[in-house]
């Protein structure tokens, strides 16, 4: 690898931990185990008594070293990433891949039917909503309502690129080539929160009728007079008796009196005057001469 152009030294060092090389010489060089490393391991095989070949994938052998021996030489962590080595040799850091289960029968977008239910691996996510793989070369679009029941303000809340979801298809136009899915209708709906029933507010219940005449002092002295009974602290009138019928006003009266119930009050007779003796002209003459004289 170092004759490779480019290739030098300090390459070498950084990529050779990232190297799995099966049936090699050395048993190392199938771990990620770091070269610099390998006199460190024979080492610790030694402490042991056995060879590198009898340590590696040995969990007794292992656990069996005294590793705080060996942290001063290379530190604590690069001890740690040894031992996880020698237990799960060759192991793959990466999570495990999970791939959707696509359905046999659907191969095209003319293959799919409103209300198919499958399964999909999410490829892209929008502010709109989310695109789905179904395995058919055209993604679906799960728009952002039916993400989920519940208010959905951002698509990357509700799911992320990779997730595998179950979707259902509400919609599918070969010409256009959409493909409209939903989460939401496979999902369970959530319960309805409980109603409060209204309760009317207890009847106000009478009190017994304070004395008319009872008059309450005031602190600094002064007097109040009684408040008036309320309506359901009035008297009632005894059976066949009358009660009295209370003073009426001016208006209520003209009132009554102008639709005929009843006859109008007698108005006052007005005081006529004697109209003044009819004056000859003569006399007007001589009351104007009178008027023009006094004037000068």
């Amino acid at each position: 690898m170092k004759d490779i152009e480019g290739f030098g030294d300090k390459t070498f060092e950084q990529s050779a931990g990232f190297l799995r090389i099966k049936g090699a010489d050395n048993p190392l060089d199938r771990t990620a185990v770091h070269p610099e490393s390998y006199p460190l391991v024979e080492r610790m095989a030694t402490s042991l008594g056995i060879t590198i070949n009898d340590l590696i994938e040995n969990s007794e052998k292992v656990n069996a070293i005294e590793f705080k021996t060996f942290e001063n030489e290379a530190g604590r962590y690069t001890v740690a990433d040894i031992r996880m080595e020698l237990l799960n040799p060759g192991r793959d850091p990466r999570n495990a891949f999970v791939v959707p289960k696509f359905r046999e029968d659907v191969k095209e977008i003319g293959d799919l039917k409103e209300g198919m239910e499958l399964e999909g691996s999410v490829t892209n996510v929008t502010n709109f909503g989310a695109f789905v793989d179904l395995g058919v070369h055209q993604d679906g679009l799960v728009h952002i309502s039916e993400l989920s029941h519940r208010f959905v303000q951002d698509a990357r809340q509700a799911v992320k690129v990779g997730d595998i979801v179950k979707v259902k298809v509400i919609g599918v136009d070969s010409t256009m080539k959409r493909i409209s899915l939903s989460m939401k209708a496979l999902q369970p709906k959530p319960p309805r929160p409980p109603r409060h029933k209204r309760t009317r507010p207890a009847p106000i219940q009478a009190t017994p009728a304070a004395d008319a005449t009872a008059v309450q002092p005031f602190k600094d002295g002064e007097s109040q007079a009684p408040a008036p009974p309320r309506r359901d602290q009035r008297p009632r009138p005894q059976k066949g008796q009358r009660p009295p019928r209370p003073e009426r006003k001016r208006e209520e009266v003209r009132v009554e009196a102008k639709e005929g119930r009843i006859d109008p009050p007698p108005r006052p007779a007005k005081e006529t005057v004697a109209p003044p003796p009819p004056q000859s002209m003569e006399e007007k003459i001589r009351l104007l001469k009178e008027k023009f004289s006094s004037a000068r």
